[in-house]
């Protein structure tokens, strides 16, 4: 069975983003040293327009081959003229109001989410599920939800996105490791409790 990890980028006080879901605030933590973290670990989990300009197009996916991410996350690519932000992965967008997707490689799932992505998570495969946000859809998926990566900015908003919005319950998990960076990031990793 596969895993569905939910590796997310959030502030201090618990927003992945502002109040329309921006998150670009957080980009000046990404330095040389938490760039080779995620260069060395999670490649796969940087959009394929990042990796190119970063000369990292080349990199084997290491942890995920299938992305799935709420409308409002998708949407900000979009707004770039990005239709397939992940092209080196399977994708797959949540929604409810997209219609039809304008990418092949982008699947719109408009019903039962949390259907398709236990279909996923029965694939055979030997690469896990990234969910890559947004809080909706997060708090949706959090009884399938296998592993917590939680990317901690030394910022606060105030006020935003939380890290799971409507429909999130008590759930507890059990913190498998810390690592900490020179610029005041901290990535815990979170297994599920079950």
């Amino acid at each position: 069975m596969r895993k569905l990890t939910y590796f997310v980028a959030c502030s201090l006080d618990g927003f992945i983003g502002d109040e329309q879901g921006d998150a670009s605030a957080m980009f000046r933590f990404l330095d040389e040293e938490y760039l080779d973290f995620l260069r060395t670990e999670f490649p796969e989990t940087l959009a394929s327009h990042a990796r190119a300009q970063l000369g990292l197009d080349h990199l084997e996916n290491r942890r995920f081959d299938t992305v799935i991410q709420g409308r409002h996350s998708y949407d900000l690519a979009l707004k770039e003229g990005i239709t397939s932000p992940y092209a080196h992965m399977r994708e797959f967008v949540a929604s409810r109001t997209l219609g039809a997707s304008p990418d092949p490689n982008v699947e719109i799932v408009a019903d039962d989410v949390v259907g398709r992505v236990r279909e996923l998570k029965a694939e055979q495969s030997g690469l896990d599920i990234y969910l890559c946000g947004g809080s909706r859809l997060a708090g949706a998926l959090v009884d399938e939800i296998d592993e917590l990566v939680v990317k901690s900015y030394p910022i606060i908003y105030g006020t935003g996105m939380p890290m799971f919005g409507t429909g999130a319950r008590i759930t507890q998990f059990a913190l498998d490791s810390v690592r900490t960076f020179g610029n005041g990031v901290i990535v815990r990793t979170y297994r599920r409790e079950r």
